[in-house]
């Protein structure tokens, strides 16, 4: 079995900010307020501005960001504000209860860290498409990374994963057809120093499904979605000192056959 692509997973639904000391969409709702304020003044409005937090202690760091065009979105704002404190608080959790093992023994545990940085893969005039790079350390021999997606309905006020605006995810394999396993094989070709071996019983000369992938929605027009990427984590298509695979394709007639038909408009096959 598969090492699973994320330690830690956390659902992107939206929930209210508590608005306490420290939560990241309090300084988001701070600025809302001071622009309502200017405006009322006559003043510019206050520019959405990046976001960053870090936190570091004897048992944990974490650290959080996510860039202005995510600050411009109080709705989204909120998504991933609550994801943040949900994460910091899984950290705590887990470090707390690795300091409370060792109890007074002769060891002192590693220091556990997490953090997520989103970055704009694709700013739509309705879709807004990021990608978060997460990374995160319990003490082991190593630490875990990866990349998730997420696409926010600027409309419809919802956050999705990018695979969600397709049919599902054998349908968009199906769309992309041999491409996908091809250009995964000449990859891994890359790196290993020979040819894959489909079919050679070695779980990583396989072609994974893309339920064990993110699919990361790109646009080369800035209209539309006319490129995307698939991206394995550790474990997934090859062992963990082979690292990830991001895999980039463009959007193709094929590929449309695949987007769910209420998404239609957003997608054009790449010129």
């Amino acid at each position: 079995m598969r090492a699973p692509l994320f330690l830690i997973s956390f659902a992107l639904s939206s929930a209210a900010c508590s608005g306490t000391a420290g939560d990241p969409g309090q300084g988001a709702a701070s600025q809302d307020e001071s622009a309502a304020a200017a405006e009322g003044a006559g003043d510019a409005a206050v520019p959405a501005e990046d976001y960053a937090e870090e936190e570091e202690t004897e048992r944990y760091v974490f650290e959080y960001s996510w860039p202005a065009a995510v600050a411009a979105e109080a709705g989204l704002v909120e998504v991933l504000g609550d994801r943040a404190q949900g994460m910091k608080a899984e950290v705590a959790a887990r470090a707390d209860e690795d300091w409370e093992a060792a109890g007074e023994g002769d060891w002192t545990p590693r220091q556990h860290s997490l953090s997520e940085e989103w970055k704009v893969v694709a700013d739509l005039p309705r879709y807004l498409s990021l990608s978060g790079h997460l990374a995160t350390y319990s003490g082991g021999a190593h630490g875990m990374y990866g990349m998730r997606s997420l696409v926010w309905d600027r409309e419809a006020k919802q956050a999705m994963k990018g695979i969600a605006l397709f049919n599902s995810p054998v349908a968009l394999e199906q769309g992309l057809g041999q491409r996908l396993c091809d250009t995964l094989n000449a990859e891994r070709a890359k790196r290993r120093g020979s040819p894959v071996e489909p079919g050679s019983g070695d779980t990583f000369d396989d072609c994974p499904g893309l339920d064990e992938a993110s699919v990361l929605l790109g646009s080369s027009n800035g209209k539309t979605f006319d490129r995307l990427s698939v991206y394995f984590g550790p474990y997934v298509a090859g062992p963990y000192a082979e690292g990830d695979y991001e895999l980039d394709f463009p959007v193709t007639a094929s590929v449309l056959d695949a987007v769910k038909p209420h998404y239609a408009d957003a997608f054009s096959v790449k010129r």
